[in-house]
C-alpha cells in the first residue's frame, strides 16, 4: 500500500550528504497482525526527530527497529549507511557503539553504584585503561548534571529525575553520534522535566548529536524537535516541523495536538513568531465552532 496521498512530509532545515538514518519501505507483521505498512523515514545529522501515536501505533516498535532489536517483514532500516539487518552480529556491534539509548525507567544496574553504570559500556569494551575509564565515566557525569557526591549511591537511593540523568551519562559513555530517547521525561515534574530538557538541547549542541526521541509529553516535544514523525493508520502520516503538524486532518492529530495542552505548547515555543501563534489560536477557533 502507497503512503497517504495527503501525508505532509516537510524537508529538513539543514541536510547532510547522507542521512544518519534511512527507513525504506518498511513493513513490519507479527504473525497477521500488520503493525507497519510501507513506511518510510530519512533524519538528518543534527536533528532531533520524535516519534508520535497512538496506543499500538508501532512507535516504540520502529525505535526497536533501528536499534536492530526487531526485523521488518521487508523494507531496510539503515543507519550511518550500513542496512543492519544485513550485517554481522558484529558489524552490528561496531554500530551500536556509535549510538546511545535512554531507556523510559533508566533501566539502570540495580547491583551498581551511579559511577559503575556509566563506567559499564566503557569496560565491556575491553581496551580502555581503568583511569581513563574512571575520568572518562566522571566527566559523563558532570555532563549530565550529576556532581562527584553520588558516584558512590546505589540507583535506590536516587531522584526519579537523578536516574535520568545518570542514564543519560551511561548512553554518553562511547561518545556516540546517535541518541536514542524512550519518554525522556516520564515521570519527571515539570521543573525536572523542563530542566533535562534544557540538558538534552544542550548536549545535542555540545556533543553535535542526532537525537530520536518517543514521547507523549507536548512540551518535550514543541521544546525540543526538529520535526515530528505522526505514525496512525500503519504509516507515518505527517512528517514535519512541529509547528506544522497540526495542520495536518487527521483524528489523532485532532485530539492530541488541537486540544488546550498542545496550543499552550505551541505558544510556548522560543522560535514560534506572534504572527505563526495568532494563526494557531484562529484555527483552533474555527475548529471548535464548527
Amino acid at each position: 500500500m502507497e503512503q497517504p496521498e495527503n501525508m505532509m512530509d516537510c524537508p529538513a532545515a539543514e541536510t547532510s550528504a547522507q542521512p544518519i538514518i534511512q527507513i525504506e519501505n518498511l513493513c513490519t507483521k507479527f504473525g497477521d497482525v500488520v503493525v507497519h505498512e510501507n513506511v518510510n523515514l530519512s533524519i538528518n545529522q543534527g536533528e532531533i526527530v520524535s516519534l508520535v501515536g497512538g496506543s499500538g501505533s508501532g512507535k516504540t516498535v520502529l525505535l526497536r527497529q533501528m536499534l536492530g532489536l526487531n526485523h521488518p517483514a521487508s523494507g531496510t532500516v539503515r543507519i550511518f549507511g550500513e542496512d543492519i539487518n544485513r550485517i554481522s552480529q558484529q558489524e552490528l556491534q561496531k554500530l551500536r557503539n556509535r549510538w546511545g539509548m535512554l531507556f523510559q525507567h533508566g533501566a539502570l544496574f540495580s547491583a551498581l553504584t551511579v559511577f559503575d553504570n556509566v563506567a559499564q559500556p566503557m569496560r565491556e569494551l575491553r581496551v580502555l585503561p581503568k583511569q581513563l575509564i574512571r575520568e572518562a565515566a566522571m566527566l559523563k557525569l558532570q555532563m549530565a548534571g550529576i556532581g562527584p557526591e553520588h558516584a558512590l549511591k546505589m540507583p535506590s537511593d536516587l531522584s526519579g529525575g537523578m536516574i535520568k540523568r545518570v542514564a543519560l551519562a551511561r548512553a554518553l559513555a562511547l561518545e556516540p553520534e546517535l541518541l536514542f530517547l524512550d519518554e525522556p521525561t516520564a515521570g519527571l515534574d515539570p521543573n525536572a522535566s523542563e530542566s533535562f530538557v534544557d540538558l538534552i538541547r544542550t548536549l545535542r549542541d555540545e556533543m553535535r548529536l542526532t537525537v530520536v526521541m518517543v514521547t507523549h509529553d507536548l512540551d518535550t516535544l514543541f521544546s525540543l524537535s526538529s520535526r515530528v514523525a505522526v505514525l496512525a493508520d500503519k504509516h507515518i502520516i505527517a512528517y514535519c516541523k512541529p509547528e506544522n503538524v497540526v495542520e495536518f486532518k487527521h483524528p489523532f492529530i485532532e485530539t492530541f495536538f488541537r486540544g488546550e495542552r498542545g496550543l499552550r505548547a505551541i505558544e510556548a515555543m522560543p522560535d514560534t513568531s506572534e504572527e505563526s501563534r495568532q494563526e494557531q489560536k484562529q484555527r483552533q477557533h474555527q475548529d471548535s465552532a464548527s
